[in-house]
């Protein structure tokens, strides 16, 4: 079954994964420099808060803790955010590809729906930027809470599978190249 990095040749896959992990990791920490203003009594984990806030009084409770710098930041944050799915999903979508083609079989099958399913966690994530940018621009449509609660939830899930399956898969292939003694 093709995969969503099958455009991509064998034998360039491993260096773009490197390449794309430090994009990855330099896109994650500009998001966590703009969290730091967000982390309030009403938002104690920042943006992730008011990602599954769920509801319209959780959602407007957070948004009065933050002052107008931590909204401007929260919109830049929403704003890099739509970078960082791309990174994320291909990153952690070739890890998936890369790492099941190592273990082959059935591993390599999940490694590919799992990578699929970072395409899927990208979109959830930008349904989800767009209802949080919304409720941030001022409308009170009570439904962008909840869409933006559920699309992260399904999001952290797959995001969650996809970093689990790369990390046991890449400890079983270096523990299958060490040396026995």
């Amino acid at each position: 079954m093709p995969h969503p990095l099958s455009w991509l040749a064998p034998m360039h896959r491993r260096a773009a994964f490197g390449v794309l992990l430090v994009a990855t990791l330099a896109a994650f920490a500009a998001i966590s420099a703009l969290d730091a203003p967000l982390r309030t009594a009403a938002a104690p984990n920042g943006i992730v808060s008011f990602e599954l806030a769920g509801s319209s009084e959780q959602a407007q409770a957070i948004l009065a803790s933050w002052d107008a710098s931590a909204r401007i930041a929260a919109g830049l944050s929403l704003g890099v955010d739509y970078l960082f799915m791309v990174l994320y999903a291909l990153t952690i979508g070739l890890g998936c590809v890369l790492v099941g083609e190592g273990l082959g079989g059935a591993p390599a099958r999940l490694g590919v729906g799992l990578a699929w399913g970072q395409v899927l966690a990208a979109g959830l994530d930008a349904v989800e930027n767009w209802a949080l940018i919304r409720w941030l621009l001022g409308s009170r449509a009570g439904f962008w809470p909840s869409l933006a609660a559920g699309c992260a939830t399904v999001k952290f899930a797959l995001v969650g599978l996809g970093l689990a399956f790369v990390l046991v898969g890449a400890m079983v292939l270096l523990l299958r190249r060490r040396p026995t003694a």
